[in-house]
């Protein structure tokens, strides 16, 4: 079920997907599985925010990307010796690339 919900983001309309998150529900609450009643349940009360996707397809993504490379920034500038110097590496954050390692 938990793939079977990721086609949500995939539906063309607000009424598909409308029907979509209340078959998903009520699938869910009837399977008795208690992660899945919980995940149906919170579903339930965030429908109208997850539903407004469809009516004005905009996102916080972009922000959360920003926070995420501030906080990754914080935690290596635990060294740095002055304030203005994480400032500067503030200012150029947009142009740093990070890679996986390992």
């Amino acid at each position: 079920m938990k793939e079977q919900l990721r086609l949500f983001w995939d539906k063309d309309t607000w009424d598909a997907a409308k029907a979509f998150l209340e078959t998903w529900c009520r699938d869910a609450l009837q399977s008795g599985i208690k992660q899945l009643v919980k995940v149906a349940k919170t579903l339930a009360g965030y429908r109208t925010g997850l539903l407004n996707y469809f009516k004005h397809p905009i996102t916080s993504a972009m922000v959360e990307g920003i926070n995420n490379k501030i906080k990754t920034l914080k935690r290596q500038a635990y060294g740095f010796r002055d304030k203005e110097y994480f400032i500067l590496r503030l200012y150029h954050l947009h142009t740093q690339r990070y890679a996986l390692t390992g």
